[in-house]
């Protein structure tokens, strides 16, 4: 099994703990972004998982390549070339105090990117899978066009594509999404998004449903996917269901839609270490399911176990293992010490 995941590598800096910016002296640093974290998923569970992207030549970028090459990615067919490596500043929250995200990354390598920088008839060539989200597009410049190409080419050579939606209100407005990813879904097979994200770009709301109460309606999110996969001719949608009780406690679960049915996983209450990456350790558990041909409640069992354990570790990249995954899935959420 192989995949290719497509779009930007950042600077990670945050404060040690839960210390707020304006007390931090120092700043621990990391590497990840949306599809590079879903490739490290997959390259944890034994997938051979492929980055593309562009970064700048120079040392900050070869630190962004050997983090993914640490963790058993394939970096081979990521491009060099620009100035600037894009930056993302964290403060997690607490309690009643929300978790805050600040970008750097106008004029990134990958932002200014150029389409002839990516031949994606040689970079799919042995893959069965490709993976973006709609951070990607959401970038501007040529951004949408390359990624239109890319899912043009996957469709054209019989490789899956799937999608986070991933909308990020600090990147473009929700007018903008709507139509860039308009173009882009008539060749998603796969389209995965958390509770608001369909709202938000395309104005397909959940109906029963108060996400700041917690309230949550399977039925309303069940009609979305309905819609999602009516519109665009998706085989196969999936959504976390996030209930926040507050930022240090969520209850957490997911859906998908496939076939005209819905299945539904078992919903965890976290004690949050990290929230950063669960949606794309949701993203990588759900690819790896349906690439090992997992049956629907199985797969988002996985999808939801996977992205549960997520939330308890530090930074950006869910590094569990699929025996560690299966025994949550398999009921097993005691936590209790391993011997």
């Amino acid at each position: 099994m192989k995949i290719v995941t497509f779009g930007e590598i950042m600077m990670r800096l945050n404060p040690k703990g839960y210390l707020r910016f304006v007390q931090s002296e120092e700043f621990e640093a990391t590497y990840a972004g949306g599809e590079a974290n879903v490739a490290v998923s997959l390259a944890n569970y034994g997938v051979d998982a492929a980055f593309v992207s562009k970064v700048p030549a120079h040392e900050i970028g070869q630190c962004a390549v050997n983090e993914l090459r640490r963790y058993g990615v394939d970096t081979s067919m990521m491009v060099r070339g620009g100035d600037r490596l894009g930056i993302y500043f964290v403060e997690k929250g607490a309690s009643q105090r929300p978790s805050k995200v600040i970008y750097d990354r106008a004029n990134s390598a990958i932002a200014l990117a150029q389409p002839s920088d990516f031949d994606w008839g040689r970079i799919f060539q042995g893959a069965d899978w490709f993976h973006f989200t709609g951070i990607t597009p959401a970038l501007g410049g040529n951004l949408p066009a390359i990624c239109l190409e890319a899912c043009k080419t996957a469709r054209e050579m019989g490789v899956t594509v799937s999608c986070d939606l991933n909308f990020r209100k600090k990147l473009w407005s929700r007018e903008q999404a709507g139509q860039t990813m308009s173009r882009l879904m008539p060749y998603v097979d796969v389209c995965i998004a958390n509770e608001e994200d369909a709202k938000d770009v395309f104005g397909i709301a959940a109906a029963d449903t108060d996400l700041n109460a917690g309230k949550i309606s399977h039925e309303g999110y069940v009609s979305v996917a309905c819609q999602l996969a009516g519109r665009f001719g998706l085989k196969k949608v999936a959504i976390t269901l996030r209930g926040s009780i507050s930022a240090s406690v969520n209850d957490w679960a997911g859906m998908l839609y496939s076939d005209g049915k819905a299945v539904f996983s078992p919903t965890y209450r976290i004690d949050i270490v990290d929230r950063v990456g669960g949606g794309d350790s949701f993203g990588g558990g759900l690819i790896y399911a349906l690439m090992s041909g997992y049956e629907s409640q199985k797969a988002i069992n996985f999808a939801i176990a996977a992205s549960c354990l997520k939330h308890t570790i530090e930074h950006d990249f869910n590094l569990v293992s699929i025996s560690e995954v299966e025994n949550l899935a398999g009921g097993n959420a005691s936590g209790r010490v391993q011997r």
